[in-house]
């Protein structure tokens, strides 16, 4: 049967490309608000990160009404990093609306979340979006789209897609390019229209696959998937059984049920087929398990997660000046608060190591850990990471392989040739190079995980800021050899204190500082960076000798060029194998793993 009162939608695309303004419009203009209620931009960004950085980290749930039909919609994010969070919201939808933005055109993302898309068969509505800016090229931009389903093994039926010409910023959409549109009906209609409704068994018993995971800390884990079959009711018993895992038949009590409506959670008392709900009240739930009713507990089958592809050391902070500035520095509070995060983020992997102190967290992406990290620090922990290093497989003949990543690199043409050397010495293979108009070029490598790690700041740089670097996981190949990773060495703070001018005037020619006057620093810590390729320690704690004809106030007349700060991303490209990043609430700090000057010679000998 179907349920004609229903229709489930994600909204996939590459970064930046709108997808999260366009379900703005389309809460704003079915009525979710009133007409005088204030609505923050980009509403469904609901994390302090996810505002800041204008990018979403976990896909949300929302619901609209429009003509009498109940619309679910599922906003994912845009970033490689966080694909598992598509991959898995898929599964609870019967179709997608594939945001493509009008200049940009069809980029690696796009080709990732559209190609998870067609695996599941469902329906495609494309929305050009942004068809305002003045350099759109909606015309090419349907080719390259058409181009890329072709090249995915698209169907007749999937081929035969409708586009919609829109800005979501506008608020406007229409069904051809050159109609000026009104608001955003073309698309309500052709969402009514061409997604089909939910289909199940409405007199089976109850089968819902858990596809998220949210959390609350007044109720705990809340579960959230779609009814495939059956009814499920508050107060039912129910069992908890996973396709991946035959042994798990666990009974459980459906104690609170909610469905979305606009950005609230609503308490219903039943829900049947076709229904997007959370489920609370259950401890133990996780993403890929099916809840059932007893008497015929049939798993739904689940695609596996992918697998990490890059891992960092989380450790307790042993720095001279540990312990003064978080609220969590124990290895108790780091391990409960790591394996916490599993609760919600499949993506991740934690696991302990030979010490106690030392957890191995294994992520998607970069990104992935440092919006971990971020989150860690403003809760108030304190601790310390290690340089990120890829995860290495080997294959049945004992290669060893390393994980590749598709880079697609857009920069003006005048700097083209610099990008192309760097990435060629970090073991980069150029597939091809594309005049984009506007005097930019769009460069297509094939490059080593590793290759990129620490490389997007000089990538900056080298482009003037004009550049734009975007990534997907490819595949496992053979490994491709050595790549050395920094050119400059660190300036090391010679003994601890807290630093003078007098110091810091005299330790600025070797290279660009990172600490300021008045800082409290440690022997050990890594202070600037070297113009030259070795390490040097040097002492900014030192203040001059006084004597009768020379007074301190002379030291006002000196001049300090301002130290670089560095962000968390800038601090996890800088550190280098031999280092490790302090995270605090308060401060970041840069030190070297052995801090004693004397050790670490040995060791480098060694």
């Amino acid at each position: 049967m179907k349920r004609e009162d229903i229709r489930n939608i994600a909204i996939i695309a590459h970064v930046d490309h709108g997808k999260t303004t366009l379900v703005d419009e389309l809460l704003k203009q079915s009525g979710v608000f009133r007409a005088n209620q204030e609505v923050a931009e980009r509403v469904m960004d609901s994390g302090d990160i996810e505002r800041e950085r204008g990018i979403t980290i976990l896909s949300k749930n929302t619901a609209i009404t429009y003509k009498d039909t109940k619309i679910n919609i599922i906003d994912t994010p845009g970033h490689a990093d966080f694909g598992g969070e598509v991959e898995r919201v898929l599964k609870m939808v019967n179709g997608v609306i594939l945001v493509v933005d009008a200049f940009e055109g069809a980029m690696p993302q796009t080709k990732f979340v559209l190609k998870k898309a067609l695996e599941l068969d469902l329906p495609v509505i494309v929305c050009i979006n942004k068809i305002d800016r003045p350099e759109a090229r909606s015309e090419e931009v349907i080719d390259e789209i058409l181009e890329l389903f072709i090249d995915l093994d698209a169907n007749e039926e999937q081929l035969d897609c409708p586009f919609i010409f829109a800005s979501a910023r506008d608020g406007i959409a229409s069904y051809k390019m050159e109609e000026p549109g009104k608001d955003m009906t073309p698309l309500f209609d052709t969402i009514l229209d061409y997604i089909p409704a939910p289909e199940g068994d409405p007199e089976a018993s109850a089968q819902i696959l858990i596809s998220t995971i949210d959390y609350n800390e007044y109720v705990g884990r809340i579960g959230v998937g779609k009814v495939d079959n059956g009814t499920i009711k508050v107060n039912q018993e129910a069992v908890i059984v996973n396709a991946h895992d035959p042994e798990k038949n666990q009974k459980v009590k459906i104690s609170k049920l909610y469905e979305f409506d606009g950005l609230e959670k609503v308490e219903v008392s039943e829900a049947s087929i076709g229904s997007i709900v959370a489920i609370s009240g259950i401890a133990d739930i996780h993403i890929g398990d099916t809840i059932c009713s007893p008497e015929n507990p049939v798993a739904i089958p689940f695609q596996k997660i992918s697998e990490p592809t890059i891992s960092m050391d989380f450790m307790v902070n042993d720095s001279p000046l540990a312990g003064k500035e978080g609220k969590f520095v124990t290895s108790r509070h780091l391990r409960e608060r790591l394996f916490s995060e599993l609760n919600s983020d499949v993506s991740l992997r934690v696991e302990e190591t030979d010490s106690m102190d030392v957890f191995k967290v294994s992520g998607r992406g970069e990104l992935h850990l440092s919006v971990l990290i971020e989150n860690m620090r403003r809760e108030g922990y304190e601790f310390a990471v290690s340089k990120a290093e890829v995860l290495y497989k080997t294959d049945e003949k004992g290669h060893k392989l390393e994980p590749m990543e598709r880079a697609y690199v857009d920069v003006p043409e005048e700097f083209s040739g610099s990008v192309i050397e760097k990435l060629s010495n970090r073991k980069g293979e150029l597939q091809g190079m594309t005049p984009m108009g506007g005097g930019s070029t769009r460069l297509e490598f094939l490059i080593p995980s590793r290759g990129l790690i620490g490389y997007r700041g000089e990538f900056l740089t080298d482009t003037k800021g004009n550049g734009v670097i975007n990534t997907v996981f490819e595949d496992y190949a053979e490994y491709k050899g050595d790549i050395a990773y920094r050119k400059q060495g660190s300036l090391i703070a010679f003994e601890s204190g807290e630093t003078v001018t007098y110091g810091l005037f005299n330790a600025q020619d070797r290279g660009t500082l990172f600490v300021g006057p008045g800082e409290k620093v440690y022997a050990g810590m890594v202070i600037g960076q070297n113009g030259k390729t070795d390490d040097i320690e040097l002492n900014v704690c030192k203040t001059k000798h006084l004597t009768n004809t020379r007074s301190s106030s002379a030291d006002e007349a000196l001049k300090l060029t301002p130290p670089k700060i560095l962000s968390l991303e800038e601090a996890l490209e800088f550190i280098d194998t031999d280092e490790l990043l302090e995270i605090t609430p308060e401060n970041l700090r840069i030190r070297k793993k052995i801090l004693d000057s004397t050790q670490r010679y040995r060791a480098n000998k060694k």
